[in-house]
């Protein structure tokens, strides 16, 4: 199949003759850019078998920048081959190839592409119980269903909605769900930055098992030089995005932002943690937040290296110490071409999968009685990060503290003490321990990424079970 596509390079020819520094050339953000739409086209034809104009077109509507100028990209989707190959204008060319297994991987023409997969074998059981049948659960109560559908309507203008899922899970047990034409119940969904969460548990399990310590220099071969500044780094800058690598920010996703490095290393080099270790620092460790996806890239490298050195050793070590317990079946891990899972932005997985992680954040880690994460990890991971006005805590979205972004959350009625995993576009895991509840809302939405109406949700999922909970307890009149 192939297709001619309009994309709107927003700021594009700006930002090549602006006088501020940048970090590419443009043929390098032409091949940025056509590396983006190579990468999640393919991902989400192959992967979650979703329609690819109709992924395009929902994308590109979510990036800010639309209609100000536009370029021609050429898209083939070879359904043949499950690859999809990309142009824009003869000035940037990109192929992304799908492997079994593996999902969606940039080819960078060159053969040695770690493609080793763990032998196969059966998943060991869950220690987490099955959370729902087969069949979509509907909501029982009336307002459950009204909150749901508040966040499925779409607005009177843009930036639109596209709720592709959202998944109630309550005192563990699915209350409700729904699912947008051409998503169900199997359909995995890419989870952008939400895999940043991921990859923090995955540190977690390290941290748990004694091979890596948060305090500790990380252990990146490049840095272990004591009169390097980069020596300073460690673990837990890593996780909060405070270890002052200079690649740019991986914040706002804006198509002017083609220039910045941190999207030449990941739609360009094909070893991604090795471009963000080679970077130099803009700041001192520990000094600066500054929300970057190099930091997440060097974690999985670190998660690689610690599992085995190779793509199938890491699926190995998630399924074994990650998946299988929490009853994860269907999770696709993404990688770059030397075997290292892109652990910023590259997952998907089922909403009930997506919310089956969350669900180990409601017990401190510790599902059926099993310990995954350390002790006080989940505390750790929602303890906020000094200078992250977003709040944002080691791998997850806070509210606690005193941050303008937990202050906006908590303003829309979402509860103090919930942490959330949060993609680029709208992709939600929302944890509320207080009231033992999960929410899982994945889209693909521009702007805010509709924070407002999916802290809304959360508060109105809330009021509808305590309502229900109150009903069943009041005793009947007597006559």
């Amino acid at each position: 199949m192939q297709r001619q596509f309009l994309i709107p390079i927003a700021a594009l020819l700006a930002a090549a003759t602006a006088t501020t520094i940048v970090a590419a050339t443009p043929r390098d953000a032409a091949e940025v850019s056509t590396g983006f739409v190579a990468d999640v086209l393919c991902s989400q034809t192959f992967v979650s078998n979703l329609d690819p104009d109709r992924v395009f077109a929902e994308t590109s509507e979510a990036m800010p920048g639309v209609g100000l100028i536009s370029w021609a990209i050429g898209v083939e989707v070879d359904r043949a081959r499950r690859e999809v190959r990309t142009s824009l204008l003869g000035t940037g060319r990109s192929r992304a190839v799908y492997r079994e297994g593996l999902g969606c991987t940039l080819d960078h023409d060159d053969a040695t592409i770690d493609t080793e997969l763990p032998p196969a074998a059966a998943m060991p059981p869950s220690a987490l119980p099955d959370i729902a049948g087969p069949q979509i659960v509907a909501p029982a109560d009336p307002a459950l269903a009204r909150a749901i559908e508040r966040v499925f309507a779409e607005p009177d203008r843009p930036p639109l909605r596209h709720t592709r899922a959202v998944v109630i899970v309550k005192d563990g047990r699915v209350i409700a769900e729904r699912y947008a034409p051409g998503v169900g119940v199997e359909t995995q969904l890419l989870g952008y930055s939400a895999t940043k969460s991921v990859v923090s548990a995955l540190i977690g399990v390290l941290v748990r098992q004694g091979k890596l310590a948060l305090g500790q220099p990380a252990p990146v071969a490049s840095w272990q030089d004591p009169n390097d500044p980069r020596h300073a780094i460690t673990v837990d800058h890593l996780l909060r995005h405070t270890a002052g690598l200079d690649v740019g920010s991986s914040l706002f996703a804006t198509l002017g932002s083609a220039f910045d490095k941190v999207n030449r290393m990941k739609f360009i080099e094909r070893d991604q943690a090795g471009f963000a270790e080679a970077a130099s620092l803009e700041a001192t460790p520990g000094r600066v937040w500054n929300y970057n996806d190099a930091n997440y890239l060097v974690l999985s490298r670190l998660i690689r290296d610690a599992a085995g050195g190779h793509a199938a050793d890491v699926l190995r070590f998630a399924r074994q110490e990650l998946f299988a317990p929490l009853g994860m079946r269907h999770v696709t891990l993404q990688f770059d071409a030397t075997g290292t899972p892109e652990g910023a932005s590259e997952m998907l997985a089922t909403a009930r999968d997506w919310a089956r992680f969350g669900m180990l954040y409601l017990d401190d880690g510790i599902v059926g009685g099993k310990r995954i994460l350390p002790e006080g990890w989940a505390r750790y991971s929602a303890t906020p990060t000094p200078g992250a006005w977003v709040g944002y805590g080691a791998g997850w979205w806070t509210n606690l503290g005193d941050s303008y972004g937990a202050n906006k959350r908590i303003g829309c009625g979402m509860p103090r003490d919930a942490i959330h995993a949060r993609g680029q576009f709208g992709q939600y895991v929302i944890v509320v321990p207080s009231e033992r509840l999960v929410v899982a809302r994945f889209g693909v939405t521009g702007g805010d990424n509709d924070i407002e109406g999916v802290s809304r949700l959360v508060a109105d999922v809330i009021a509808a079970t305590k309502a229900r909970a109150s009903a069943r307890s009041t005793p009947p009149l007597a006559n």
